[in-house]
């Protein structure tokens, strides 16, 4: 669900070069609005609540998978 909604805001990225922990910001130079357009659609899609201080914990691959994980459950 993570790669989809990254790739939804940048469609030509290249996920295959992007490692678990890399800032994928970075990596796929996302400009802060397309990581508020990422948070918007990840938060729509999941059901999550997701707070402006949870920003922080959602920059790489593996920090927001386990973001999600820790509040499905």
């Amino acid at each position: 669900m993570v790669r989809e909604t990254i790739t939804q805001v940048v469609p030509d990225a290249d996920l295959a070069a992007l490692g678990p922990d890399d800032t994928f910001r970075d990596a796929l130079e996302m400009d802060s609005l397309d990581f508020l357009s990422y948070i918007e659609i990840l938060g729509e899609r999941t059901g999550v609540r997701i707070d402006d201080a949870d920003a922080p914990l959602l920059t790489t691959l593996s920090g927001s998978a386990d973001f999600l994980v820790a509040r499905v459950r």
